[in-house]
């Protein structure tokens, strides 16, 4: 089973928040993490197979939980490093003002 520190809600919240804001960046980590989420719940379920397919799936959902546990890990820097606020999941105003400012430049 893979181990979560974001539910799938607060990466869809995320997502969401980026698009907003035009901040691609966390949203593409995000959608990352749920598309590894999906891939390795399709591995699990086909674990029944033949042994040559099971080691197939096992070798797949092992190496998508290392590098799900990875991006997890860096979705978490990426909003720290930005301040975004953890209990809403909302962009910090001076991201949104910056962005603010590039558009009003264009």
């Amino acid at each position: 089973m893979l181990k979560k520190t974001f539910e799938d809600e607060m990466l869809e919240r995320i997502i969401e928040a980026s698009l907003i804001y035009m901040c691609a960046c966390p949203a593409q980590v995000a959608k990352e993490l749920l598309d590894m989420r999906q891939l390795y719940e399709y591995q699990q379920n086909c674990l029944n197979d033949s042994p040559l397919n099971a080691k197939v799936h096992e070798l797949i959902a092992e190496t998508v939980a290392i590098n799900h546990a990875r991006m997890e890990a860096t979705l978490d820097e990426i909003l720290t490093l930005e301040n975004w606020d953890r209990e809403t999941l909302t962009m910090p105003e001076g991201l949104r003002k910056l962005r603010d400012k590039i558009i009003e430049e264009s």
